[in-house]
């Protein structure tokens, strides 16, 4: 192919290496197009999974894989490591830090973040679900917590760091609820000698009056009760006001808690604002049937940062959904690109699985709706089925299987950064505790030493 053939084509720049980018440049693979994959980070990441990182189940290997790898037999691809800072569709460039990448078609799948509901200060002490940093993080210091209520002489701080609160009961702060119970339960159960690691304490709490508030009522309740014979606090109606390095308040009750997890809300990614068009509540672009961006036929927008509907209904923001806007819009290109107009997009719902626990689950299939075992088998197949690579499959396969034979975790390592390090994060211990072998750092002249959470660091953005 000459060089001359090649800058001929119309170039597809995709912004966003999940579900969605990623199965519109596998489509686009025989196309006369050239595509450029931009992602900041270099690796696919299965997010459904996460929690299982978080929880000490899987490495994070399991559940990513490099961009490069996947797409290093397109010949019409090149795969850019860097982040988007805005989109100058006047120009149609994307704008980089250190550059610009011109496009004929651009398409945005730069998905979604945590949303504190305009709490920011929040984020310090109550950590989101959506990176591997953020797992890893999450991992971290529920681990500590367990080894620094082990080193606690004074029963009432030592039982802060033996509370662990999770705001927002959806299909992540109901899946992590139910990890975090059957590591006490379980896999600690006989690891320590000055404390009862069953004795941890559990809270789910969720503002809705029921959890899985998406679900129907009675998968909800089903959910609710498979949680409560695990060991977790359930509690609806409950309106979080404050989260500090102490605990939550939850209405005028205060929890003390030396670990707080944040699964209650996600606002879409930044880089839509530069587009100049209409945002829903949540920051997401409210897009076309077909997917594009008004006035920028160009442009699609698709995953968790696309407000689109089909059938009247709002598209949710799930793999299934991403996957099936991706092709669908590579399809539309390509058609496009030959003299087809484009056709709309029909989101296909294939139903929802939210797993509990060790042979627990919730399974919404349309008109099959079941619970337990075999809801939870469903979810082991379907979860295998969308990993990416047979490598991965195979080592969550066997770690699933050693951990339902056993109850053991193979990923209980605590990493990061010395105390020291971790001080100028603002990350230290709850109020009046020191961290292991540190002593506090002075404040600077003007300024006071806040309270802060155990010895952490985030590096997520």
């Amino acid at each position: 192919m000459t060089t001359d053939s090649v800058k001929a084509r119309r170039r597809v720049v995709i912004i966003g290496g999940g579900f969605g980018g990623l199965n519109v440049a596998k489509k686009l693979k025989s196309a006369a197009v050239q595509i450029t994959v931009l992602d900041r980070r270099n690796h696919h990441l299965f997010q459904p999974l996460l929690y299982q990182v978080a929880a000490a189940a899987l490495n994070p290997s399991d559940i990513a894989m490099p961009i490069r790898r996947i797409l290093r037999r397109q010949k019409n691809t090149e795969v850019l490591l860097g982040e988007a800072t805005a989109i100058d569709a006047t120009r149609r460039v994307v704008r980089l830090e250190d550059g610009e990448i011109p496009y004929d078609y651009l398409v945005v799948a730069t998905g979604a973040t945590h949303s504190y509901f305009g709490k920011d200060q929040w984020a310090r002490f109550a950590p989101g679900l959506k990176t591997i940093e953020d797992a890893l993080l999450i991992r971290r210091r529920v681990l500590l917590a367990y080894e620094m209520a082990e080193r606690e002489e004074d029963p009432q701080i030592q039982r802060r760091w033996l509370n662990f609160l999770i705001v927002g009961a959806g299909p992540t702060g109901v899946e992590l609820a139910g990890a975090l119970a059957e590591i006490s339960r379980q896999t600690l159960e006989m690891d320590f000698r000055r404390i009862d690691p069953t004795s941890a304490r559990i809270v789910l709490l969720e503002g809705a009056p029921r959890v899985l508030p998406t679900y129907p009522e009675d998968l909800s309740e089903a959910a609710e009760r498979q949680l409560t014979k695990l060991g977790v606090e359930v509690r609806t109606h409950a309106q979080v006001t404050a989260i500090d390095a102490d605990g939550a308040v939850v209405g005028s009750e205060r929890i003390p808690a030396s670990t707080v997890i944040w699964a209650a809300g996600v606002a879409a990614s930044p880089l839509a604002r530069s587009l100049g068009v209409p945002l829903d509540r949540a920051g997401r672009v409210v897009v076309e049937p077909d997917l594009s961006v008004p006035g920028h036929p160009e442009i699609f927008v698709i995953g968790d940062l696309a407000a689109a509907r089909s059938g009247g209904k709002p598209v949710p923001g799930i793999a299934p959904a991403a996957i099936q806007e991706g092709k669908h819009t590579a399809k539309n290109i390509i058609g496009e690109m030959r003299g087809i107009a484009r056709i709309p997009f029909h989101y296909r719902d294939k139903g929802s699985i939210a797993t509990i626990g060790r042979a627990a689950a919730v399974a919404d299939l349309g008109r099959f709706k079941f619970h337990g075992f075999f809801a939870w088998l469903t979810w082991l197949v379907v979860h295998i089925f969308f990993l990416i690579g047979f490598r991965n499959r195979l080592l969550v396969l066997i770690e699933w299987a050693w951990s339902y034979l056993t109850t053991e975790r193979g990923a209980r390592l605590i990493t990061g950064l010395p105390s020291a390090e971790v001080e100028a994060e603002g990350l230290c211990a709850p109020t009046g505790v020191e961290p292991l072998g540190q002593a506090p750092a002075p404040a600077p002249a003007g300024q006071v030493n806040a309270p802060n959470n155990p010895p952490l660091k985030s590096t997520s953005g």
